[in-house]
């Protein structure tokens, strides 16, 4: 099988760095998935999207003189989504509430401290 350019494939994923994964298509092949290509959202990591042995949709982008194949998930038309857990508005809410309270006292030491040098208590 001869990959095409223009062409959509299943490829598996065989690594993954921080510029983009590489897919190994059909024919045996290696080719580049772009950071930029990897999903139509924002991508900071391209972990949080895919993982090595991973099957995913593809399609050839470009097939350069020197054989680098330019691949895209994102306009091989597949959903794509981050595999990152998404915080729950309770866990955000806990996290603050303790952030809060941890404010609270080390602003309480904080002050009393400086009310003792105040009143010119340096042994405490």
């Amino acid at each position: 099988m001869t990959v095409e350019s223009g062409r959509t494939y299943t490829g598996r994923v065989t690594g993954v760095k921080p510029f983009g994964a590489f897919v190994k298509l059909p024919d045996g092949k290696t080719g580049l998935v772009h950071i930029s290509e990897v999903a139509e959202s924002y991508v900071k990591e391209v972990s949080d999207f895919v993982e090595a042995g991973q099957d995913v949709q593809v399609k050839v982008l470009e097939i350069k003189d020197d054989g680098k194949i330019a691949l895209s998930m994102k306009q091989a038309g597949s959903e794509t989504k981050s595999r990152r857990k998404k915080e729950s508005p309770a866990a955000f809410e806990e996290k603050m509430n303790r952030f809060l309270k941890d404010s609270e006292e080390r602003l309480s030491t904080l002050r009393s401290k400086t009310d003792d040098r105040k009143r010119g208590d340096r042994n405490r």
